[in-house]
């Protein structure tokens, strides 16, 4: 609605099916999860209309994802033989540099430039009752056909003297047939999340077959505690130190007199706690306690709170 655009590819429509030219228009705004495979749509077309209206500045994110996608998945070759005829209307300031770059960008492409239009349009209705604007639309739909029909040349651009010499990008030697396969994985989303979801997958895999060739220290921290250990009657507690930077969590078992101190999984589990090393490695050295670390926020714990203050009784670390 109220879309000069929209108006002015109507238009040069009718004008070019009256010339018989065979005219496909593709929305899009309405193509937006598939815009990676349009790039497909230009095989056999012999010319190709880009229309866009400006409402706020530049020529809009939806064409220009299209720009990205003839620029990664294109067939350069095809698009170096297919002539562009940019339509910029505008409701605010800007159509003339709008079309311009369509054109720049093309001509990047490698393909053959055609003269646009371009105009200022508040009010549509202005467009559709004025029977000038309306030839000069026509009129350009002619000279449209008249190029592509007459196969005109175009004078070299520097646009691809410059691109060769100083445009760094990275090459890939994609095939058209392989650069339109990789546009249609890329416009499904359900592939584009598998292979994520895939390659995360693989990244742990390999961070797991890297730990399992360093052999984890076992003995770390256990005979400090032990040494460490000041039984007080009657109390028993299991605690589950989860170290970040190993992958085995510390169990610390306390039942009156004994200790049992070790890495692994399973048993009595009253109060989880979850530090870095070198948080626990200064807590084991006597700089800081259990309590201290975790009013400081250096330590996480899941439990009873005063189950974990009885800890730094029966570990004391900095006695002695």
């Amino acid at each position: 609605m109220d879309d000069p655009t929209l108006f002015v590819i109507k238009k040069m429509k009718e004008v070019l099916e009256e010339l018989r030219v065979t005219v496909e228009v593709f929305y899009l705004y309405e193509q937006k999860n598939s815009i990676p495979t349009l790039p497909q749509t230009l095989k056999n077309a012999d010319g190709v209309i880009l229309a866009t209206t400006l409402e706020w500045y530049g020529i809009g994110g939806y064409m220009q994802l299209f720009l990205d996608a003839c620029w990664l998945y294109g067939d350069k070759e095809k698009i170096s033989r297919i002539y562009m005829c940019p339509i910029v209307m505008s409701t605010t300031y800007g159509e003339q540099e709008a079309k311009l770059n369509l054109a720049t960008a093309w001509e990047i492409l490698g393909g053959l430039p055609c003269s646009g239009l371009c105009g200022y349009i508040a009010d549509t209705s202005l467009l559709e009752e004025n029977g000038d604007y309306i030839r000069i639309i026509e009129k350009n739909a002619e000279n449209l056909y008249r190029t592509i029909n007459q196969k005109m040349p175009c004078l070299p651009a520097s646009n691809q003297a410059v691109k060769q010499k100083v445009a760094i990008t990275k090459t890939v030697n994609f095939t058209p047939q392989e650069s339109e396969q990789l546009s249609q994985y890329v416009a499904d989303d359900t592939y584009v999340q598998r292979q994520k979801a895939d390659i995360q997958e693989l990244a742990s895999l390999f961070r797991d077959m890297m730990g399992s060739s360093e052999k984890e220290d076992t003995t770390e921290f256990v005979e400090e505690i032990r040494q460490h250990f000041v039984p007080q009657p009657g109390f028993a507690a299991g605690f589950k130190v989860v170290i970040e930077e190993k992958k085995t969590p510390l169990m610390i078992e306390i039942d009156g007199a004994g200790i049992d101190c070790h890495y692994g999984e399973g048993g009595r589990v009253d109060v989880e706690i979850q530090l870095d090393r070198a948080s626990f490695s200064d807590i084991v050295s006597g700089r800081t306690s259990f309590q201290t670390s975790f009013m400081a926020g250096d330590m996480k714990m899941k439990g009873d709170f005063k189950v974990l203050r009885s800890l730094d009784q029966v570990l004391q670390f900095g006695a002695g």
